[in-house]
């Protein structure tokens, strides 16, 4: 199954989903035919401007989303042009409320993305990490 992207996103970006190969919500394969940028984003946490930590999973993804999202667009990029996420939680029983804040960063074609369960992130109070590229 392939996505349909507009003219200019199908001169860099092709999802490659084929049929039968699951699950459906992240692309599997995406091709970037033409990249003239990429942009590599470090694991953004769910930390807070002033340097505090979210209260639980669902405010530090939340927060952890807003960090990606100001990264791409200090890059002059948005959500759009992700091509590859990675995501790290701590605990498998966070993932639902991961998902709900994770929501804003699934775009058609959707980037494609590994979740891990580490042990641990850089502060034993962070329970979410997430890495990315963009393409332009």
């Amino acid at each position: 199954m392939f996505y349909i992207c507009s003219q200019q996103e199908a001169a860099i970006r092709r999802a490659i989903n084929p049929n039968g190969v699951s699950p459906p919500f992240y692309s599997h394969g995406l091709e970037l035919t033409a990249p003239q940028r990429l942009l590599f984003i470090s694991g953004q946490v769910g930390i807070r401007p002033d340097g505090s930590i979210g209260a639980d999973m669902a405010e530090q993804a939340a927060l952890a989303v807003g960090n990606l999202t100001a990264v791409l667009s200090a890059a002059g990029l948005t959500t759009a042009n992700l091509v590859k996420l990675t995501f790290y939680l701590v605990e498998e029983a966070d993932a639902p409320a991961f998902y709900q804040a994770a929501a804003a960063l699934l775009v058609d074609p959707p980037a494609a993305a590994t979740m891990l369960y580490v042990k641990a992130l850089a502060d034993p109070a962070l329970r979410v990490e997430i890495e990315a590229v963009a393409a332009a």
